[in-house]
């Protein structure tokens, strides 16, 4: 499990195919702390690192992953951020992130508040997640308040500390990102909604 508090960022070094599956190497602070077995979010996505050298790291993506996520537009040079599971002593600063992407939306504005971001984001509405008013939500792994909530849409402000310390710097109109919507919603609204054929 997660909180959406981003530790630092990764950059990828190596990005090779192996039958489904992609391999990506990357390089970032604490790579000497990892282990191998060791589940960690980039950008939210939670991968399992398979590999560790005094130089980098491994993470695999399987169909599935690369499917759901944005892991398809990453590039050699490209940075992502990462979180290492919440230790069981810790706090909880963010809010229940899983590391399981529902679904990628696109940034469709990026406004500059002279002291703050505020970034706006559309989806699939039709893949049934939705956000709340002032609820929680995720996004490239890191946890975010919702305002401006509608159907497919939702904007969300950045402080200066997360714009620097994140991917948030770097993202540009119509860049995809990996979206995981608020795990107690998505239970909530499976129990009123039901399974549908």
């Amino acid at each position: 499990m997660f909180t959406g508090i981003i530790e630092t960022m990764a950059q990828i070094s190596q990005i090779s195919q192996d039958g489904t599956n992609v391999h990506f190497d990357l390089t970032c602070p604490i790579q000497s702390e990892l282990t191998v077995d060791q589940s960690v979010s980039h950008n939210g996505v939670c991968l399992t690192v398979v590999a560790v050298s005094p130089k980098s790291y491994r993470v695999t993506a399987v169909q599935e992953t690369l499917q759901k996520t944005n892991l398809g537009d990453w590039r050699v040079g490209d940075q992502v951020n990462i979180e290492r599971c919440m230790p069981a002593d810790g706090r909880f600063d963010g809010h229940i992130v899983q590391g399981h992407v529902d679904q990628v939306g696109t940034v469709t504005q990026m406004v500059d508040k002279g002291g703050s971001w505020e970034f706006d984001f559309v989806y699939d509405p039709s893949m049934g997640n939705i956000t709340v008013e002032k609820g929680s939500i995720c996004v490239n792994g890191t946890s975010l308040t919702c305002f401006n909530t509608k159907a497919g849409g939702f904007s969300v402000a950045i402080i200066p500390y997360t714009y620097e310390h994140t991917v948030f710097h770097r993202l540009a109109l119509g860049d995809r990102v990996n979206l995981e919507f608020d795990v107690v919603g998505k239970y909530i609204q499976r129990i009123l909604k039901g399974y549908q054929a």
